[in-house]
């Protein structure tokens, strides 16, 4: 269970390296200018977002300062409202730090989790 569970927890922290990696020099303009940009940072949500669904409460648990239930929930809405995505509220997702927040909560948690 722990293997499966860390290589969850390894998913989550390279897709938000992609993120960053993708990002990285791009302005708000850039997402909404270039699709493939916004598809390939939507597609690492949705990954991130998939791979938290498979982390055991009990080690969300450890971190509650992380609203799992709404990363969780991000990939939900990028795959069945496709439609209606809102590049600011993608934009905000990674302006705001949340990401690197979450990336840290990931690495403490591969340490709790051996």
């Amino acid at each position: 269970m722990a293997d499966r569970t860390n290589f969850r927890l390894h998913d989550i922290i390279d897709a938000i390296d992609q993120i960053h990696a993708l990002l990285k020099n791009k302005t708000y303009q850039d997402l909404t200018t270039d699709k493939v940009v916004k598809a390939a940072f939507e597609r690492f949500l949705e990954i991130l977002s998939e791979a938290s669904r498979h982390i055991p409460d009990s080690l969300k648990e450890t971190r509650p300062d992380i609203p799992w239930r709404r990363v969780s929930d991000i990939g939900n809405h990028l795959r069945h409202a496709y439609d209606r995505v809102d590049s600011e509220i993608l934009w905000e997702v990674y302006a705001s730090g949340n990401l690197a927040a979450l990336r840290e909560a990931v690495v403490d948690s591969l340490k709790r989790n051996g």
